[in-house]
Formats: C-alpha cells, sequence, structure tokens
C-alpha cells in the first residue's frame, strides 16, 4: 500500500474498495456517493506505484499520467473522468480548444489505457452552454457538473463493473499544456471575444 494513500471512511463491511485519484472530498461529491454506496475509498493526488488490494480505481482530477507497468500489472479497472467529448481534445484545457477548434463540447467517462484519454468509452454526454454561460471559467464549472450527474446516474454500473465499453472512433484531437496559445487573456474572458482576438492575433502572425 503507497503511503500517500489516505482512507477516507472505513467500512466493516464495504461493498467495493476503491482507490480515488485525484480531487479531494471538498473538491468532488463523487467520494461521497461512493461511500453513500456502500464503497470503501481511499484517496491520494500524489504519484502511485500499484493498484493492488482495490476493486477499481477512479481517476478524477488526477494530474499524473499512469505508468504503463502499473496500467498492465492492475486486477482493477482503472476509470478515468475526462471533460471532452472524445476523441475529441484529450490531453489538456479541453475545454478551450472545443471552443478554439470548434470541436464539440462534452465529457466522456472511459477506461485508461496506454495512451492519454484514448481507452475505451464507458458513457458520453455532449454539453450545451446557456446563454448566460459566457466565459470559460462558467463552461468550465458547467462540464464538471454534468461529468459528475453522468457518473452518478451509472453508478450501480460502475460499481458492479456490468457496463459495456466502446473503443474510440477516429484519431481525434489532442492538446498538452504548453499548446495553449500564449496570447491567451484567461479563463474569465468572454469566449466568442476572446477566440475572435486569438483567430486575428494567429492571422496576423501568418
Amino acid at each position: 500500500m503507497d503511503t500517500e494513500v489516505k482512507v477516507i471512511r472505513s467500512l466493516d463491511n464495504p461493498r467495493k474498495k476503491v482507490l480515488f485519484l485525484g480531487y479531494t472530498p471538498g473538491q468532488t461529491t463523487l467520494i461521497d456517493t461512493l461511500i453513500s454506496s456502500n464503497c470503501e475509498v481511499w484517496h491520494t493526488q500524489k504519484k502511485i506505484e500499484s493498484t493492488q488490494g482495490y476493486d477499481f480505481v477512479v481517476s478524477y482530477g488526477y494530474r499524473y499520467i499512469l505508468k504503463k507497468s502499473i496500467i498492465e500489472s492492475s486486477n482493477a479497472p482503472i476509470i478515468n473522468l475526462h471533460i471532452s467529448y472524445l476523441p475529441w481534445n484529450r490531453g489538456a484545457h479541453p475545454n478551450f480548444w472545443s471552443f478554439f477548434d470548434c470541436t464539440p463540447s462534452g465529457v466522456s467517462i472511459h477506461l485508461i489505457d496506454e495512451g492519454v484519454d484514448t481507452g475505451p468509452i464507458l458513457y458520453q454526454r455532449y454539453v450545451n452552454f446557456t446563454k448566460e454561460q459566457t466565459t470559460f471559467s462558467q463552461t468550465y464549472k458547467k462540464l464538471h457538473i454534468e461529468i459528475e450527474a453522468l457518473f452518478k446516474e451509472c453508478i450501480e454500473e460502475i460499481i458492479e463493473g456490468t457496463y459495456t465499453t466502446t473503443p474510440q472512433r477516429r484519431k481525434g484531437t489532442y492538446h498538452t499544456v504548453g499548446d495553449l496559445p500564449k496570447e491567451f487573456s484567461g479563463w474569465d474572458a468572454n469566449i466568442q471575444a476572446e477566440i475572435c482576438r486569438l483567430d486575428s492575433l494567429i492571422f496576423k502572425s501568418k
């Protein structure tokens, strides 16, 4: 057991033992949802070396890419929550790139494989925004609300492993942290105005 992994709540007779990677109970409601479903939840934000001893793993807001050896040796399904409509906008800042590249906005729950956000899809949902949600920050918040809602709707299948998987279609798109335009003015910018401004700057530079 990794020393950085801590139990959130110990149960005498848990339904499942879950390793939750990433967000803390103060940052997501999903940990409490799993506990309410009689799962014993262990948590860390640090790098892990193994998933042994757990029934399944949830990665949400986790800042590390799991090593190939961890994935290959895992007897537990490793499930990732990603705020894009995969295969579009794998990697970093998916909410920005969906607007900048004119690709679908949505959320995806998928199994982790050796690639970055390339694993088989469990659940997906397109997300539309209201006319009041005009900034990157507002749409980012909406995507997190939607992906947590999707997880909760499907939690029985996730816990019992009765979901079906669908391979991702086509190549899609991928971005790193360094791909974010250096001229980007920030997450509270009006989306349409900022995209037009960036388009103008990039066009002029070419």
